[in-house]
């Protein structure tokens, strides 16, 4: 063994990924050595982290049912319901660590300062204080729904304005006029838990978005989306527009509460997941608005050109992308699709690699799972990378199916079909085992 393969394997944040990826790691014999900033594990499913990081708030429940959501190897227990609060999901992740025994490779309370190359294949991570170690590999795991993206507008505003990852409850919204930027599931979620004790609540929206209900005829709306698409075999634009269909038949026509129809087609975009806005916007609750185009003192001038007093306003309008230990020369994503082998590898940097730096339609944790394999095996010496030019044609060929497939905007950077991406990522290791 050369004394590049001797170095642990350093992972970098103790979320979802993360903890998968010492898994999958150690399961393939790999050394791991693991660096938290917060005192344990779960990222951005702990509430109020101490790592400063998580953009959950108190009323948060996943997207995603159950039944679709867990790892492969530690599926979410009957005992929940169908759609997890982030303190379930948390406590479901910590089962996960305790099972596998996850927590033994990391280091909490540890942050990590710099990330550079050395000659020679290894990786030298500095942690906050100097200490230095020396790793083999990098696996990046740090999220991507931590730094706030925030829109600017003409004019200033005397209120108060937050972005969504600063929102935790809506107690310090009441009896406000409240305006939140965004359709997106925080935006939307956000707005139904403070309608209900604001003076009025507004929903500002550039280009709208489907609007779907978490449930169809009492079965999540999901599941739906697998039958039509896993059972059936129809192509994902298939089963997302019939599944929109069956939508329609519950919901009706989204206009009628004021909320204006998309120009794209459903299977373009994420929808938007959410019981309650159509009919709290039909009770007048929640009252839609077009894009901002002034603020004035303390108040909203929209581009419809009607005017509204406003409070506070709550930006969600995404995140940037950010790796605060790397050199923006060396790695760095901008507004446009990364340039990752399989979402995952950098060409030209071996042993730097990326996990959960993907947005799937449906749920990311299981897709960070076959990540974790997939990485393992390759430094596990079960499978071998291809060469820097069959990694930039595949890069090449993922960039211009996102452009082709999805709305051209940086929500959708970092776009995949999960059905797609799950067979690759598994055919390349069944083909490395066939091939041993």
């Amino acid at each position: 063994m050369s004394d590049l393969q001797q170095l642990p394997v350093c992972i970098i944040g103790a979320g979802s990924s993360g903890v998968a990826a010492a898994k999958a790691l150690h399961a393939q014999g790999v050394a791991v050595e693991g660096f938290e900033i917060g005192s344990d594990i779960g990222g951005m499913w702990r509430y109020q982290n101490d790592n400063g990081l998580s953009s959950a708030y108190r009323s948060l429940h996943i997207d995603t049912s159950g039944g679709n959501l867990g790892y492969p190897d530690h599926p979410i227990p009957d005992k929940y319901p169908d759609f997890l609060s982030h303190a379930e999901v948390l406590e479901w992740l910590e089962s996960y660590a305790e099972r596998f025994d996850v927590r033994r490779h990391f280091r909490f309370n540890c942050k990590v300062e710099r990330v550079e190359p050395e000659e020679g294949g290894a990786w030298r991570v500095t942690l906050a204080g100097g200490e230095v170690r020396r790793c083999r590999a990098v696996i990046v795991a740090n999220g991507h729904l931590w730094d706030p993206r925030t829109a600017s507008f003409p004019g200033s505003f005397e209120g108060e304005q937050i972005h969504a990852h600063h929102y935790r409850t809506a107690e310090p919204f009441s009896g406000k006029r409240v305006l939140v930027i965004g359709i997106g599931n925080s935006a939307v979620d956000i707005a139904v838990d403070v309608c209900k004790s604001a003076s009025r609540t507004f929903v500002s929206t550039r280009r709208s978005a489907w609007v779907m209900p978490k449930y169809i005829m009492g079965i999540p709306v999901d599941r739906w989306g697998a039958f039509f698409g896993r059972r059936l075999r129809l192509p994902t634009p298939v089963s997302r527009t019939l599944v929109r269909w069956l939508a329609y038949l519950v919901v009706g026509d989204q206009t009628r509460f004021g909320v204006p129809r998309p120009s794209h087609a459903i299977w373009r975009e994420h929808a938007t997941l959410s019981q309650e806005l159509l009919p709290y916007c039909g009770h007048g609750w929640i009252r839609m608005k077009p894009n901002v185009r002034e603020l004035q003192g303390r108040q909203a001038v929209f581009e419809d050109g009607s005017v509204e007093q406003v409070d506070a306003i709550i930006q969600a309008t995404g995140y940037k992308t950010s790796f605060p230990f790397l050199d923006p020369a060396l790695f760095q994503v901008n507004e446009e699709v990364p340039a990752l082998y399989r979402r995952m590898a950098p060409p030209g940097l071996p042993g730097l690699f990326f996990l959960g730096l993907l947005q799937p339609v449906g749920p990311t944790i299981p897709l960070v799972e076959v990540q974790a394999r997939w990485v393992a095996a390759l430094l596990g010496g079960a499978m071998r990378a291809p060469d820097a030019t069959t990694m930039q044609r595949e890069i090449d060929a993922h960039v211009q199916a996102v452009r082709r497939r999805y709305v051209g905007s940086a929500r959708y950077a970092l776009e995949v079909d999960a059905g797609t991406y799950t067979r690759q990522l598994r055919r390349d290791m069944a083909s490395a085992q066939a091939g041993c």
